[in-house]
């Protein structure tokens, strides 16, 4: 029996981190849907566990969208006393648990695996039993902009710290994977604030080899014009949600 043969899952899909390019995720994985090509596991951090909640919850990447598209920076955070962290993410939690009826990972209808960072012990952990809401919440809690989320006692954060594209945890049991990246560099020209400096910062430092991730993947997924757009900056979510789209609809894909 060959290696493919012993493998769980036929299709998994890797949705990596990027903050607000994440409405791409949603355009992506519409053109993917178009295609019949849907996943049977979902692996997701910080961006992509929001997107990948969504649709292991059973909302199609439109009906998704339509749900997530008005979001913004300041609809989903709070000034905090700086302690932890600039902001508190609870909000987000909230308005999760709002839009998907869901509480538990175990109980979603695709399986859905999601990275976080383990701050006290210093290390990657990849969640898929316990609180959806609380858990997206920590992947996407960029540290120093967000405070960590307590789980059981524990301190988590962005799990794009270790892992800013979970292909490597879908390898081992699916038989075919696809990568998607949203998080290309691209040059700015100024800084305006420490929450831009912040995010900017924890962008450079998690972006992954490119070259690396391909080798882990039958199809790999980033579509470049994303450079044009701020991590931090939410206001251009339809634009966003297109690229992923129109990129992904004009790629060969052979699976």
């Amino acid at each position: 029996m060959s290696d493919k043969e012993d493998k769980k899952y036929e299709l998994g899909i890797a949705l990596g981190g990027g903050g607000a390019r994440g409405f791409a995720h949603l355009g992506i994985l519409q053109a993917l849907y178009e295609r019949d090509i849907k996943p049977d596991i979902i692996s997701g951090v910080s961006a992509g566990a929001i997107a990948g909640a969504f649709i292991a919850s059973g909302h199609t990447p439109e009906k998704a969208f339509e749900a997530i598209k008005d979001y913004n920076f300041t609809g989903i955070s709070g000034l905090n006393i700086p302690k932890t962290g600039l902001l508190s993410s609870a909000k987000m939690k909230s308005k999760l648990l709002k839009k998907i009826p869901t509480k538990k990972m175990e109980d979603l209808e695709i399986p859905l695996i999601i990275c976080v960072s383990n701050m006290l012990d210093g290390k990657p952990e990849y969640m898929c039993e316990g609180p959806l809401a609380t858990i997206v919440q920590a992947s996407a809690s960029i540290p120093v902009l967000f405070s960590p989320v307590d789980i059981n006692g524990k301190l988590y954060s962005d799990g794009g710290i270790f892992d800013n594209v979970p292909v490597k945890v879908l390898r081992k049991q699916c038989k075919k994977v696809i990568g998607v990246s949203i998080s290309p560099i691209q040059e700015i020209k100024e800084l305006k604030s420490l929450i831009q400096v912040s995010a900017r910062m924890f962008q450079l430092a998690v972006n992954p080899s490119t070259s690396e991730l391909k080798s882990n993947c039958d199809v790999f997924i980033e579509p470049l014009d994303l450079c044009d757009y701020d991590i931090m900056d939410t206001k251009h979510a339809k634009e966003i949600y297109d690229i992923g789209y129109e990129h992904t609809k004009n790629m060969e894909i052979n699976l």
